[in-house]
């Protein structure tokens, strides 16, 4: 009798740790915000893909795309660790190109990891995903504007922004949202990932684990309205560190602008 009791609360130990820290990077969730800008624009945002650690299937990730049929795919930085990871990367680079639609990216502070960079960018503009590194591209209604990455000090807002029109509204897109404290200029919209709404949210995360003034302010997942402009950070698709998350699911986030 007691054996069959431990084995009992093992098991059921086991079901509600899978529930709390397994499930939630699984069970992806889709995020859908609406910001007015007039563009009539929708973007899929992905953010964080973590290839090493990402356990939303490119399947699930597929039937996304069917759903919404975004106009554009923005992808927000952090694709993997390690170039050792690019054959997990490729199944979901085959679903995004796959869309039939323009993709552009920015870098992370992870993919600084991978050595070279350049091997992850080029395997990326092979694919025709647009990497834009500080630099402005014109678009239909807009201009969109990628910033490398902040935390590791690769922005370079200046020259980011150099060639925007004026009178034109600025789509920004980078991966550490705490640049947005060193832009002095009005944009539209920026979008950003890097924070992974905590991962694990738990009171005091960004004490124990500082990620910067932003977090530090309580902004760290969602839409805010800042001084120069609307800004959304993504709770990311994968995870870091460990491969879990707690009170926090998986997001892919579609854009009504």
């Amino acid at each position: 009798m007691g054996y069959w009791l431990w084995a009992g609360a093992a098991a059921a130990a086991l079901a509600a740790g899978w529930a709390m820290f397994v499930w939630p990077t699984q069970w992806l969730k889709v995020e859908y915000v609406n910001c007015p800008l007039g563009l009539g624009r929708t973007v899929l945002q992905l953010s964080d893909v973590h290839a090493e650690m990402l356990r939303v299937s490119p399947r699930a990730l597929s039937r996304l795309f069917a759903q919404v049929r975004p106009d554009y795919v923005f992808i927000t930085g952090d694709f993997l660790d390690s170039l050792d990871a690019l054959p997990r990367l490729e199944p979901y680079l085959s679903v995004v190109c796959g869309a039939g639609v323009p993709v552009f990216a920015v870098l992370g502070n992870h993919d600084y990891k991978v050595c070279p960079v350049g091997e992850l960018v080029d395997r990326l503009q092979s694919r025709g995903i647009r990497v834009l590194r500080n630099e402005c591209v014109p678009q239909d209604g807009f201009d969109l504007v990628g910033i490398d990455d902040f935390d590791t000090g690769h922005s370079d807002v200046d020259k980011a922004f150099q060639g925007a029109r004026p009178g034109c509204p600025q789509i920004v897109i980078t991966h550490d949202p705490n640049v947005v404290l060193h832009i002095s200029r009005p944009f539209a919209y920026l979008m950003a990932g890097h924070l992974h709404g905590k991962q694990f949210n738990v009171p005091g995360f960004f004490r124990v684990r500082p990620m910067g003034r932003l977090p530090q302010a309580g902004i760290y997942q969602g839409l805010h309205r800042l001084p120069h402009g609307w800004c959304y950070i993504s709770k990311g698709i994968g995870q870091v560190g460990i491969n879990a998350r707690f009170l926090v699911r998986s997001e892919v986030t579609v854009h009504r602008l």
